[in-house]
C-alpha cells in the first residue's frame, strides 16, 4: 500500500488515531499513538522520534534519540480501540538516517534481501504454529520471602471436583486429552472463533483452529503463510489480537511456553520454503519426502547450527522446562517425514509441489519472530551454500517414534541445549553464518548475549518453591 492509500484509507474509515509501533528485541511491540490530523506525507519521511534508551537492550541515554520510519505495507485498523485507529509497524532508524543494527524488523528485511544476493531464490516463506493457554485466573509473585504462581482454567483436569461453578458440570481436559475434542468438553470454541473473525477483518488470512493437546484451555490457530517480514508482522498481529479476545472475555491468554507442569507445552512449528520468481525451490518428485537437495541441505543448516539457532528461537529459561522428552517436544536434532518426534518434520500429507516445505518444530512464541525467522533462514541457507547432507552427518532420517528408541540408539542422536546458558554458549561458539551479509552484526550478537545471559541469571539465584520440598527438612 502507497502512502497515499494510507491517507485516504485514514480518511475512508474516518480514523482518528495513528499507533506507530515498533518491536524490541524481546518481540514486544511497543507504541506512539498520533492524532489523525497530525500524519501526513511527511510523517512518512521523517519518521516518529522515540527515547530507545528507556527499551531494553537498545540504546544508553547518552545516545537515546531514535525514529520510527513507518511502513505503509503494514497498516491495519485496531479492532480494539474505542476511538478509530490505524495501526503502522515501523523500522527504526537513528537520527542521521541510518538503519538501526539491533531492529529486529531491519534485521529481517536484511535477512531476505542477503536471499536474493546470495542467488538462491526470490523470497522465503514462512508460516508459524504459535500455541497458546487461555486462562480464567493468573496469579504469581516473586519477592524475598515468597515465590509461587497460580493458573486456572475451568476445564482443567485438576478441576473435576470443583464446587465454585455452582455444581460441577464435568466436562473437563484430561492430562494430554485436549486434541480437538467438541464441545462441551471443548469450551472456548466462541473465544477462538472471535479472534479468528477480528483477525481475518485485520487482514489474516486463517486457514482452521482448534483446541491443542493440553489439559487448562490450550489452543492453535493456524494462519496463511507468507514472506518473512509479513509472517513477522503477521505474527505480532495474532498475538495482539489473541491476548486482547481473551482479556474481552475476561480471560488471559499466554504464549508462554510452559506455563503448567505435567502437561504439553506450547510451540510454535515454524513452516519454511524457497521460491524463485514463483518456482519452488524444495520439490522433488520421487525423492525422500520428494525433497530436492536445495531443501536437504537447507534442512542440514538447520540441525548443524540448531544449538546455537536455539538461543533465538527458544531464547527463554522457560523455553527449557517444554523442551523434555515426552510431552511432543521436539528435543531430538533429526529429520523425518511426518515424524512429529523429530526437529525438522517434512509434511506428507496432501503436498503438493508449491506446498513443499520443511517444519521445524524445536522453536516456541518467546521467540522474537522478526529475529527467528531471520536466524532460521540464514541457517537454512548455509547449509545451501555449504552444500551440507543431514544424513551424511547422522541426522536421520528417522522415520519411527524415536522416545521407543532403546539407550544405545540413542546415544547416535543429538540433542538440543538442555538450558538457556547452554544455547546461549552455543551461539557464542558458532554465530558467523547469521553474520554473511552484515544480517546480524557481531555487536548485535554479543548485546543480544549480554541481556539473555542477566535474564537466565535472574532466574537461576532465586529460592525456587520446589527447593523448600527437596531440601527444607535438611
Amino acid at each position: 500500500m502507497s502512502v497515499q492509500k494510507v491517507l485516504e484509507l485514514i480518511k475512508e474509515k474516518n480514523i482518528e488515531f495513528v499507533d506507530f509501533r515498533f518491536v524490541d528485541l524481546a518481540g514486544r511491540a511497543h507504541h506512539i499513538t498520533l492524532p489523525a490530523t497530525e500524519v501526513d506525507a511527511d510523517t512518512f519521511v521523517n519518521g516518529v522520534a522515540f527515547d530507545g534508551s528507556s527499551i531494553t537492550g537498545f540504546r544508553g541515554i547518552e545516545e537515546s534519540d531514535m525514529v520510527m520510519m513507518p511502513d505503509p505495507e503494514s497498516v491495519y485498523v485496531d479492532p480494539f480501540t474505542a476511538h478509530a485507529t490505524l495501526i503502522v509497524m515501523s523500522n527504526i532508524y537513528t537520527p542521521d538516517g541510518e538503519r538501526y543494527e539491533r531492529d529486529p524488523r531491519s534485521i529481517a528485511h536484511k535477512a531476505e534481501e542477503y536471499l536474493q544476493a546470495a542467488g538462491v531464490g526470490t523470497d522465503a516463506f514462512f508460516a508459524p504454529e504459535s500455541e497458546f493457554f487461555i486462562f480464567d485466573d493468573v496469579r504469581y509473585e516473586s519477592t524475598m520471602n515468597s515465590s509461587s504462581f497460580f493458573v486456572d482454567s475451568e476445564e482443567a483436569a485438576w478441576n473435576t471436583n470443583r464446587k465454585e461453578e455452582g455444581g460441577n458440570l464435568g466436562f473437563k481436559v484430561g492430562v494430554k486429552g485436549g486434541y480437538v475434542p467438541v464441545a462441551p468438553v471443548d469450551s472456548q470454541q466462541d473465544i477462538r472463533s472471535e479472534m479468528v473473525r477480528l483477525m481475518q477483518e485485520s487482514g489474516l488470512r486463517v486457514e482452521r483452529h482448534h483446541h491443542e493437546v493440553a489439559t487448562a484451555g490450550q489452543a492453535e490457530i493456524n494462519f496463511r503463510f507468507d514472506t518473512l517480514t509479513k509472517t513477522a508482522d503477521n505474527l505480532m498481529k495474532y498475538k495482539y489480537i489473541v491476548h486482547n479476545v481473551a482479556r474481552q472475555y475476561g480471560k488471559s491468554a499466554t504464549f508462554m511456553p510452559k506455563p503448567i507442569f505435567g502437561d504439553n507445552g506450547s510451540g510454535m512449528h515454524v513452516h519454511m520454503s524457497i521460491f524463485n520468481e514463483g518456482t519452488p525451490l524444495f520439490w522433488e518428485k520421487g525423492a525422500y519426502a520428494n525433497l530436492s537437495e536445495v531443501a536437504l541441505n537447507y534442512i542440514g543448516g538447520i540441525l548443524y547450527h540448531a544449538p546455537a539457532l536455539i538461543a533465538i528461537t527458544n531464547p527463554s529459561t522457560n523455553s527449557f522446562k517444554r523442551l523434555v522428552p515426552g510431552y511432543e517436544a521436539p528435543v531430538n536434532l533429526v529429520y523425518s517425514k511426518g515424524n512429529r518426534s523429530a526437529a525438522v518434520r517434512i509434511p506428507v500429507a496432501a503436498v503438493t509441489p508449491k506446498g513443499c516445505r520443511i517444519e521445524f518444530r524445536t522453536p516456541d512464541s518467546t521467540a522474537n519472530p522478526y529475529l527467528a525467522f531471520a536466524a532460521m533462514l540464514m541457517a537454512g541457507l548455509d547449509g545451501i551454500k555449504r552444500k551440507i547432507n543431514p544424513a551424511a552427518l547422522g541426522y536421520g532420517p528417522y522415520d519411527k517414534n524415536i522416545y521407543e528408541l532403546s539407550d544405545e540408539e540413542k546415544k547416535e542422536i543429538r540433542s538440543v541445549p538442555g538450558t538457556l546458558d547452554e544455547a546461549l554458549n552455543a551461539l557464542e561458539a558458532d554465530f558467523e553464518f547469521l553474520t554473511e551479509g552484515n544480517v546480524f552484526t557481531k555487536e548485535f550478537i554479543e548485546n543480544y548475549v549480554a541481556v539473555k545471559r542477566a535474564e537466565a541469571k535472574a532466574v537461576a539465584i532465586r529460592v525456587h518453591p520446589h527447593e523448600y520440598g527437596l531440601y527444607f527438612d535438611c
